[in-house]
């Protein structure tokens, strides 16, 4: 099932890499847990469940970039666990001004189902949450 996995999140990114974020939604687990840590600043937090993720989604995150594009750069196979490398790209809405943003974040899996997904900025950190290390 992991490289499963691996396939799936990759066709996720391919999706998200055009601006299609709705792409991979349906496997939302209703208790899914979006987590984004600290160095993530205002945006932030814990959103829990799939209407909480997509009012952060709409209200937060695209509110504030406008042409977001999220690609997936690497790919990790860990178990339960998808780790990918993230190359964020967008302008601001209000200042026009490019950003480029690169981190990681961790899909974690039950059967079929994405329970989690976790952005961080290191990748030791994001291969702990993996359960790995380098």
């Amino acid at each position: 099932m992991s490289q499963e996995n691996v396939e799936i999140v990759r066709r996720i990114y391919d999706a998200w890499g055009r601006g299609n974020f709705q792409q991979g939604t349906e496997l939302y687990d209703p208790n899914v847990l979006l987590v984004l840590r600290r160095e993530f600043g205002l945006a932030s937090g814990r959103y829990c469940g799939p209407e909480e993720i997509a009012e952060y989604m709409r209200n937060v995150f695209l509110a504030e970039w406008d042409g977001a594009l999220i690609a997936g750069e690497e790919f990790l196979d860990a178990g339960d666990s998808v780790v990918v490398r993230v190359d964020q790209r967008a302008k601001g809405r209000q200042s026009g001004t490019p950003v480029h943003m690169r981190y990681f974040q961790v899909w974690s899996f039950r059967g079929r189902s994405v329970i989690r997904i976790e952005s961080v900025i290191e990748r030791a950190d994001a291969l702990e949450a993996a359960g790995l290390s380098e």
